[in-house]
């Protein structure tokens, strides 16, 4: 009888390892399920923002253009001028396709390793007015390429001084915080140069570019 019950209480041991194998090796199984399904959440949302960012803007400005040849002794000399209107059209873009990242599925943390610099693209088109030449002056392209490099180092001192660029970078961050969001909704954390990133204002101080 005692055999009897000894056999019962260690078939019993087995059956009852058994099932909390069982039961342990299915919440390993849910719970590396659960990191996945959230890996894969991840890396679709940075898909979805992994696109190229562009901010258009518009520049006018008027240039006059003038040039002198001086003969015998700067005693004869023959001018030309022109009158230069500049309309362009420009870009400011980043192509967030070239964001290099980390994902560290153990510590449930995403490292923004780089962004991308911005890319910045100029459409000028240049009309000239009133143009006055003489046969021993003439415009040539050497003209035609002075006032277009002229007008490119102007523009740019103007994308400087605008708002352009500030907002692309408004709108890079606004694409960037959707990771931000997705990471703190699901318990994960967003890190760019060793620092924690718990904020919409901390990701725009720290990925001032």
């Amino acid at each position: 009888m005692q055999n009897l019950i000894k056999r019962i209480i260690v078939l019993g041991s087995v059956v009852l390892l058994i099932v909390l194998a069982f039961k342990y090796c299915q919440f390993k199984k849910e719970d590396d399920s659960t990191i996945d399904y959230n890996t894969n959440l991840i890396q679709q949302q940075i898909l979805n923002v992994g696109k190229l960012v562009v901010t258009e803007g518009h520049f006018s400005e008027v240039i006059t253009y003038k040039n002198q040849q001086k003969y015998l002794m700067d005693m004869v000399s023959f001018e030309k001028k022109a009158l230069v209107v500049v309309n362009a059209n420009v870009t400011v873009a980043y192509d967030l396709h070239k964001m290099k990242y980390d994902i560290d599925e153990k510590n449930k943390t995403i490292t923004i390793l780089n962004i991308p610099k911005e890319e910045i693209t100029i459409n000028p088109d240049i009309q000239f007015y009133d143009v006055e030449q003489s046969k021993l002056n003439p415009f040539t392209g050497d003209d035609y390429n002075k006032i277009n490099k002229s007008v490119k180092a102007n523009l740019a001192k103007k994308i400087e001084n605008s708002t352009l660029k500030t907002n692309a970078q408004n709108r890079l961050i606004s694409e960037l915080s959707k990771i931000l969001i997705l990471t703190n909704s699901m318990g994960w954390k967003l890190q760019y140069n060793g620092k924690t990133i718990e904020s919409e204002k901390e990701l725009n101080q720290d990925l001032k570019l």
